[in-house]
């Protein structure tokens, strides 16, 4: 069933040796499989595909790397070169002070941080912290076990 399937966030790139050093030694994330026109990395039990094609525009978020602390991964990441964009989009409720914003709504505090890859691509470092557990549907009284669970946005 698609619902238990793992999701591959894949990305295309146009000079596909440029990437992959950019993805292995500058993020140091490690190569699962390769060939002449892809690479498949592992980050943290996910995977991540590059494949390579004729240019292409995204103007958003194409993968989120989901971290502890996003202000070190920030300056760790700008000491290996990288540029964090900086963003005002007031609709959004989003403005990054030194490359950094953070959002907040009824649901979670959002801390997230945006640099692009060697191809353009938009890529996020992100920490979501829950302001309190969403309702869950926990069965009859005496249940040994909770009931199925449902959520619905207003939960997020």
């Amino acid at each position: 069933m698609i619902s238990n399937s793992k999701v591959t966030p894949t990305l295309p790139v146009v000079d596909l040796e440029r990437a992959r050093r950019f993805y292995r030694d500058t993020l140091g994330l490690k190569i699962s499989a390769e060939d002449s026109m892809s690479v498949l990395f592992e980050a943290g039990g996910c995977n991540l595909y590059l494949y390579k094609r004729a240019p292409t525009k995204a103007d958003h978020t194409v993968a989120s790397f989901e971290v502890d602390d996003v202000r070190k991964e920030v300056d760790e990441l700008r000491r290996k070169g990288i540029k964090f964009e900086e963003y005002d989009i007031p609709e959004m409720g989003l403005k990054t002070v030194n490359g950094i914003a953070t959002m907040r709504s009824e649901q979670f505090e959002n801390t997230s941080a945006w640099f692009k890859d060697t191809e353009g691509n938009i890529l996020a470092v992100v920490h979501m912290t829950p302001l309190h557990q969403p309702q869950t549907n926990r069965g009859p009284v005496g249940a040994t076990a909770p009931g199925p669970q449902s959520y619905d946005e207003s939960d997020y």
